[in-house]
């Protein structure tokens, strides 16, 4: 006789794509009771966030968004921030999304009950939650993080992360100083350089930025993804694929990924003619190590008289500005950081507690790991969007987390078939020769011949993806319910023993 359907309760931490994703997957066909809690007054995650001048994303606008959602307006190839934005407030207001979130409840910790095979989930607030499956999806870039360097708190004048634009502070006819230039450094200051007095700009390592074939669609171009059938998938398979194609190149084929260096190199010389200024942007480390760039601004506005770029080793943040390693103090009135995220810190600062009390983050104390990024041996029903080593070096994330939300409800379907409760937990054989195996083809990569946010302090990688989208779509098309266990309450394994 065939066990009662049941709906599960879900609960997703995060109302960003992933978490997003996987409440649309989870709750269609009415599979699961979902509920999302959302830490801030609004869903958007990075892209709510993020809303420094010039943010926009660097994978074509029709890559970077839900295959389940395909829009045909967009007003860029390469969508800008309140594109994003707005794209994602469409989107989970058309598909009844919004209904499901709870906004501005942050997740302080959650606890899995042993004897009722249960996820119980605290909030700041001193709320508490119960659900049956747990879906963290706070992803990996959530977390700014800033630099380890003497005096951040004595500058007198205004100073904020680039993921936390203080929008009341006018640079106009202001010195400012620019800590970083990673992605998002080289979108805002060729934006802040067009009203600030001076930018210096202090680089730890020069970056492989590539030229950003953007442009804005015309009517035209809406005309024909509204009308002609297929070309809106056509264009999105084509982008997809030109992307794997860069993926290979940083992969597998170390050969292509000379061509993306000369582009760069291109790139660099087009636009900066300044021999000293040239050698200061040229990178000394192999190409992918780090993340490539894209732009078609970053180099002509370093070029401008009122941009200087500075090499030397911060040695402090004074009151009045920035001093270097050769005792130099580079005056500014605003410090600005564009120093990235706590990517490898996965899951904090909640505290997660599995079956018997395993810590999350004891668990973890040599790196973040999971089987396929989701399932971690010793917290069962517990699976993550954008876990470990589920990061791109290329192509569109937004597939990764589709492909997760996909997997993460064929498992929740069994929950619903085995009608009484149950759990579903990795086996840790299962995971560690996973583990094992993305471990070696990483050790192999271009990702492990240079420190950066990709590695841990010990240089484990935990959070790049060693193959192609294709070959993860491949891996997880299909739940293997072999390679989990399932465990029971112990309430009810009493009852039976009894």
């Amino acid at each position: 006789m065939t066990s009662p359907l049941r709906r599960p309760r879900v609960l997703v931490i995060g109302a960003g794509f992933g978490g997003l994703a996987a409440a649309h997957e989870l709750s269609r066909d009415d599979l699961a009771d979902v509920t999302v809690l959302e830490k801030a007054a609004d869903i958007g995650g990075v892209w709510r966030e993020n809303t420094y001048p010039g943010a926009a994303c660097d994978v074509p606008s029709n890559l970077y968004s839900y295959s389940f959602a395909r829009k045909t307006d967009w007003g860029r190839r390469y969508a800008e921030q309140p594109d994003i934005l707005g794209y994602i407030h469409d989107t989970a207001d058309r598909l009844g999304l919004r209904d499901l979130v709870r906004t501005g409840v942050e997740v302080t910790s959650a606890a899995y009950d042993d004897s009722t095979a249960t996820w119980s989930v605290a909030t700041s607030g001193g709320e508490v939650y119960e659900a049956d499956v747990l879906v963290p999806a706070v992803g990996q870039l959530s977390r700014p993080a800033l630099p380890a360097i003497p005096g951040l708190d004595t500058f007198a004048g205004p100073s904020f992360h680039s993921a936390q634009w203080r929008h009341d502070v006018d640079l106009a006819g202001k010195r400012v100083a620019v800590l970083g230039t990673g992605a998002s450094a080289i979108q805002f200051v060729p934006r802040i350089r067009e009203t600030a007095k001076h930018v210096t700009v202090f680089q730890r390592s020069a970056p492989y930025v590539v030229p950003k074939p953007d442009r804005a669609y015309t009517d035209a171009h809406h005309a024909a993804f509204r009308r002609v059938p297929g070309f809106a998938a056509a264009m999105r398979t084509l982008i997809w694929e030109i992307s794997e194609f860069f993926g290979l190149a940083l992969t597998r084929v170390a050969p292509l990924a000379q061509l993306i260096g000369v582009a760069a190199s291109l790139n660099l010389k087009r636009h900066i003619k300044d021999p000293v200024l040239r050698a200061k942007l040229t990178p000394d480390y192999q190409i992918g190590c780090k993340r490539v760039l894209f732009s078609s601004e970053w180099y002509p506005a370093l070029a401008r008289e009122n941009v200087s770029v500075v090499t030397d080793a911060i040695t402090e943040v004074a009151p009045t500005g920035v001093r270097t390693a050769d005792g130099r103090l580079h005056e500014a009135d605003v410090v600005v950081y564009g120093t990235g995220f706590k990517a490898t810190e996965f899951l904090a600062p909640m505290t997660i507690t599995g079956r018997d009390g395993r810590d999350l983050h004891a668990e973890w104390a040599e790196g973040a790991r999971a089987h396929l990024g989701m399932a971690v041996p010793g917290f069962p029903n517990m699976f993550l969007i954008y876990g470990p080593n589920t990061n791109l070096g290329t192509s569109s994330i937004i597939l990764m987390m589709e492909q997760q939300a996909r997997y993460i409800r064929q498992l929740t379907r069994e929950l619903a078939r085995g009608g009484a409760a149950r759990a579903f937990e990795v086996r840790r054989e299962v995971e560690q020769a996973y583990d094992e195996d993305v471990q070696s083809r990483l050790d192999r990569s271009v990702w492990t011949t240079c420190q950066s946010w990709y590695r841990t302090a010990s240089g484990r990688v935990t959070t790049n993806w060693p193959g192609l989208v294709h070959e993860y779509q491949r891996r997880t098309a299909d739940v293997a319910l072999a390679d989990y266990m399932e465990v029971r309450p112990r309430s009810a394994a009493k009852a039976v023993n009894a």
